[in-house]
């Protein structure tokens, strides 16, 4: 396992993070996972005996079952705390409350309280803004954010899911009052999906942010279990839950090709694809999930794999976004900047 440092920190955090969305199947999330708490002290277990130390959950994932199941089962393992790098989120509906929702001051101080409570810890390390709130004034949520860093509650902030034009406005927000800003972006990244690579990859760049990836997978679809075929795998959740949304006649001949190039490394389709989302640019950990040990220990194989460089040529062509404005007349505009 390597490690990276998170941004602009002085943080290190595995090449995977450890997601646990799996666990608790509550209401909605029973689609995508049912682990419970023996089930997820096993999966820990290897999680950190792999050498990853990041680990991830949402205050909404099973309606904070996630966050319980992860908190007991540190205790259970005998997991030492302080060698964990641990995420929740906010911004998820918990409850039909008219103020349990948003990214408003009173609901993430409220929400921050009670993940502690779950998690039986006295700190978050990281914590993620997890989706956008149009009713909540930027201003008034980084100010939030600022202050519970301030409390000591949490060690430092990042956001999921929200556009480019918006997270450099909170930066900008953040910086003008000497505010804490954000140190990484959570976004939906694979061969399947690869938009963030117009907006949000450059922001990253230019603001040195870590990424991390969720869903490098595509739900399940990119796992090599779906052909066209195949269109059902009988034990994946895509087979009920069909998310993150993807063209699907392009991701089956993505598959085609990542199945090719596994059989020459002797490797499953799912460890090319996530060899690929973890060698790009910017990539920082990748955010894996499991549902038993075999899925787990077969995603955790993939650090040791590299792709050559004629590899990733032929998947980065086969999965490529179609050119798109204004980034196709920004290309040809700069090419008179270019030295002879």
């Amino acid at each position: 396992m390597k490690y990276n440092f998170l941004g602009n920190t002085g943080l290190v955090v595995s090449e995977l993070c450890f997601g646990t969305m799996t666990f608790g199947g509550k209401g909605y999330w029973e689609a995508i996972g049912k682990v419970q708490q023996q089930e997820v002290n096993d999966l820990m277990k290897t999680v950190v005996d792999s050498g990853i130390n990041f680990i991830d959950t949402a205050n909404v994932y099973s309606y904070g079952e996630s966050e319980k199941l992860l908190g007991q089962s540190i205790k259970d393992v005998g997991i030492n705390r302080n060698e964990l790098v641990i995420a929740t989120k906010v911004r998820g509906r918990m409850s039909e409350s008219k103020n349990y929702v948003g990214l408003s001051r009173y609901h993430i101080f409220q929400s921050v309280d009670e993940s502690l409570q779950r998690l039986q810890m006295d700190h978050i390390d990281i914590l993620y803004v997890h989706g956008v709130d149009p009713k909540t004034p930027v201003e008034e949520t980084m100010r939030a954010l600022n202050d519970i860093v301030l409390s000591g509650k949490v060690r430092y902030i990042a956001v999921c899911n929200w556009p480019a034009w918006m997270v450099m406005k909170a930066i900008g927000t953040a910086e003008k009052y000497g505010w804490n800003k954000f140190v990484g972006l959570q976004y939906y990244y694979s061969l399947a999906g690869r938009d963030i690579e117009r907006e949000i990859v450059p922001l990253a760049g230019d603001q040195n942010l870590a990424i991390m990836p969720w869903s490098p997978l595509a739900g399940g679809f990119l796992s090599g279990k779906y052909t066209r075929n195949n269109e059902t795998a009988g034990d994946s959740r895509r087979d009920s839950f069909d998310f993150p949304p993807v063209n699907k006649e392009k991701a089956y001949d993505i598959i085609d090709v990542i199945a090719d190039v596994g059989k020459r490394y002797n490797v499953s389709a799912a460890q090319i694809a996530l060899a690929w989302v973890r060698q790009q640019k910017g990539i920082t950990s990748t955010i894996i999930g499991a549902k038993n040990p075999d899925q787990l220990h077969d995603n955790i194989s993939s650090t040791e794999l590299t792709l050559s460089t004629d590899d990733l040529k032929r998947i980065d062509e086969i999965s490529a976004l179609p050119r798109e404005y204004p980034g196709w007349m920004v290309e040809r505009q700069s090419a008179d900047r270019e030295l002879k």
